[in-house]
Order: C-alpha cells, then sequence, then structure tokens
C-alpha cells in the first residue's frame, strides 16, 4: 500500500493544444497504478480545456475552486469543490475554470485510454 499527501505531489506545467491557455498544471497521483490514470489538474482563472471525448469513462472531482462541465449536447453544470462528475466513454465534453476562479479536479480514466480533442 502506498499513501501520498496531494500537496506533496509535485506540479508539472501542461502545454498542450487541449486546453485554452497554458496556465495548467498536473499533478500525477499513482503512477504505478497498471489499470488507472489519477491526476489533479490544475487551470488558471478562465482556463478550460476544448471539446474532446475519452474512449473510457472520465470520474473528475473537484478539489478547487469552481468550474464549469459542459456537455456537446447543450448540457452545462457548474461544479465546485466536492462535487463529482461523471463522464461515460464517448460523451464529448469540456471542463474548466469560470472568469475569476482557479478550479481543479482529480481527473480519473482507464490506463492506455485515450483522448480526442474535437474542438480547435
Amino acid at each position: 500500500m502506498q499513501v501520498r499527501k496531494m500537496n506533496e505531489v509535485p506540479k508539472e506545467a501542461v502545454s498542450s493544444d487541449l486546453f485554452t491557455s497554458d496556465e495548467v498544471t498536473r499533478q500525477t497521483l499513482i503512477p504505478e497504478s497498471s489499470d488507472f490514470n489519477a491526476s489533479i489538474v490544475g487551470f488558471g482563472k478562465g482556463v478550460r480545456n476544448k471539446f474532446h471525448h475519452h474512449n473510457s469513462d472520465q470520474i473528475l472531482i473537484v478539489t478547487e475552486g469552481m468550474g464549469k462541465v459542459v456537455t456537446e449536447a447543450g448540457e452545462e453544470v457548474v461544479v465546485s469543490v466536492g462535487d463529482v462528475v461523471f463522464a461515460p466513454a464517448g460523451e464529448t465534453h469540456w471542463h474548466g475554470a469560470l472568469g475569476e476562479s482557479t478550479f481543479a479536479h482529480i481527473t480519473v480514466t482507464r490506463k492506455g485510454s485515450e483522448t480526442t480533442q474535437i474542438e480547435n
């Protein structure tokens, strides 16, 4: 068994076309897992990812700030600390920080799953 304190896991800058800005960090929580990808993703104020989908289910657990989750079908939900979001495999969506708030969530997907960016 391993126990990690989230605030002791190093933050790495993330630069990717998937995000609307480079003000994004990632903290990989369980690199040893053969079953799950689990990371804390932090977004600067107003930063979000672009419409995308995963070929596995995705779980988001909000750990900081206020954010929004939007689906391609038009569903929009404001989320805050303690909220848990389930995005089924194949559902096109985006998530990120509200305009004046930073935002962070734990994301969990199946190891080896792929993300397909829809929005340019």
